[in-house]
């Protein structure tokens, strides 16, 4: 909602600021300026981003303009899930997990929490150090640098979509000058025309400069900054599977790994002791 808002907001104010100084929108119309510089952009944007960042990014884009995915409830649902497994586990030993982990789908427990299993990288990544504790003994210490080393490649993958978009609108303005140079140029070979025509190639050689700084610092550089925020709270659910499972490794009990685990969400999405305390003695 909010990022839809704002490009309404930039695309009017720039319009009707432009229109009220008295200008034309015929002189802005110039498609030949955007090609040079889109498609020198979305080209410097291939050079220099492998195909999975380039794929990931454009399947990354709408999400920007859609409810989060994971808000208050998202996160309270997952602390329910964990005190659920955490509390069978305490009783019956860490074994017990296995036939829940090893087919979700047909867990009595997964499926009280509809919201976790159908994120694959969650329930991969949750699955996958729950499926540990049933090897056996763990050195916490141990599973902890294993963990923080999976969240730090998860990081940097998640963190090269927002960079691939933030290097385009490092290069745009640039792009723009590239783009009102050959405009110049081609002013350049008609000198002998008369003041009218040679006003509107010089304007039309600067719609490459206006441009490329419009689209580099009104929606590339904002696309690239909201891009991060839609995938952080993934980073952030990630995190509070592994602080809950980090208080379990260290034989906490399970409402003392849960309150780790609830500690460690931002606060605008971090339920309260008594919202949690109240969900699990439901459950």
């Amino acid at each position: 909602m909010f990022p839809l808002i704002g490009i309404l907001v930039v695309v009017g104010s720039v319009a009707g600021g432009y229109l009220w100084g008295g200008g034309h929108f015929s002189v802005l119309w110039q498609p030949g300026e955007f090609l040079i510089i889109g498609g020198a952009a979305f080209g410097a944007f291939l050079i220099s981003n492998p195909p999975g960042v380039v794929f990931a990014t454009f399947k990354t884009l709408p999400r920007i303009f859609m409810p989060p995915r994971y808000n208050k409830k998202s996160f309270s649902e997952a602390l329910g899930m964990l005190y659920v497994f955490f509390r069978l586990a305490r009783s019956k030993g860490n074994m017990m997990l296995e036939s829940h982990i090893e087919k979700p789908e047909a867990s009595d427990i997964f499926k009280q929490f509809p919201l976790i299993t159908k994120d694959h990288e969650a329930m991969d990544f949750m699955t996958g150090y729950m499926r540990l504790l049933t090897f056996g003994s763990l050195a916490p210490h141990e599973v902890e640098a294993v963990i923080d080393a999976e969240m730090e490649g998860i990081h940097h993958e998640k963190e090269a979509l927002s960079a691939g978009l933030n290097r385009v609108a490092d290069a745009l303005p640039g792009l723009g000058i590239v783009a009102a140079v050959l405009g110049v140029i081609h002013t350049m070979g008609a000198l002998n025309e008369p003041p009218e025509v040679l006003g509107n190639l010089i304007g039309a050689a600067l719609v490459g400069t206006f441009f490329g700084v419009l689209m580099a610092y009104g929606f590339v550089a904002p696309l690239s900054a909201a891009v991060a925020n839609v995938l952080n709270p993934e980073l952030e659910y990630l995190n509070l599977i592994k602080a809950a499972l980090m208080g379990h490794i260290q034989g906490y009990a399970p409402q003392v790994s849960i309150e780790f685990a609830r500690k460690s969400l931002p606060p605008d999405v971090r339920p309260t002791f008594a919202e949690i305390d109240a969900m699990c003695e439901k459950l």
